[in-house]
């Protein structure tokens, strides 16, 4: 199967593994959000596991004649060695994956666009709705650590861990 990937952590825009992985790779990245999940801290990078949560991340779409290429680079980083294989970080799955949902600015009522909103642009599936996308999720005994003493990540958003970049005080 030849899907898009959805990512949420260091291989997002502005993250150090975007450059080195995605640059030149892609044809599309929009933002997305992955539902059914859970996000947490790892050791620089975060995880995802299955969960009453939502992921926010972004929607990767290969460029032509990248995929093979494309995939093999992010089987590799995110060390998945093949389905349930005892020695994997991470499980790459097929999840539905979808548009950033409108919200409403705070007191106005207006109805704004999710953070970095590309627009109402069609995606992979023709459409702005969810679509199946590779998500690369804790393995077993990764995601079993991190439900019993992991650290997740406010919102679900790898980006939100930060600060806003903002004028520099001398």
């Amino acid at each position: 199967m030849r899907l898009p990937f959805f990512v949420y952590g260091t291989l997002l825009p502005g993250e150090p593994n975007h450059d080195r992985f995605l640059r030149g790779r892609t044809r599309e990245e929009r933002p997305a959000v992955l539902p059914g999940a859970l996000l947490y801290e790892g050791p620089g990078y975060p995880y995802a596991i299955e969960g009453h949560g939502t992921v926010h991340g972004a929607l990767i779409t290969a460029a032509p004649g990248a995929y093979a290429d494309l995939l093999r680079l992010l089987d590799d980083l995110e060390q998945y060695l093949g389905p349930e294989h005892p020695r994997n970080l991470y499980e790459r799955v097929a999840r539905r994956v979808g548009p950033v949902p409108e919200r409403h600015a705070p007191g106005d009522g207006t109805a704004v666009s999710g953070p970095a909103a590309s627009g109402p642009g069609s995606g992979p599936s023709g459409s702005a709705g969810p679509v199946r996308a590779w998500v690369y999720l804790a393995a077993t005994a990764v995601a079993r650590s991190l439900r019993t003493g992991g650290t997740p990540v406010p919102g679900g958003d790898w980006l939100s861990r930060r600060p806003p970049p903002g004028p520099r005080t001398p």
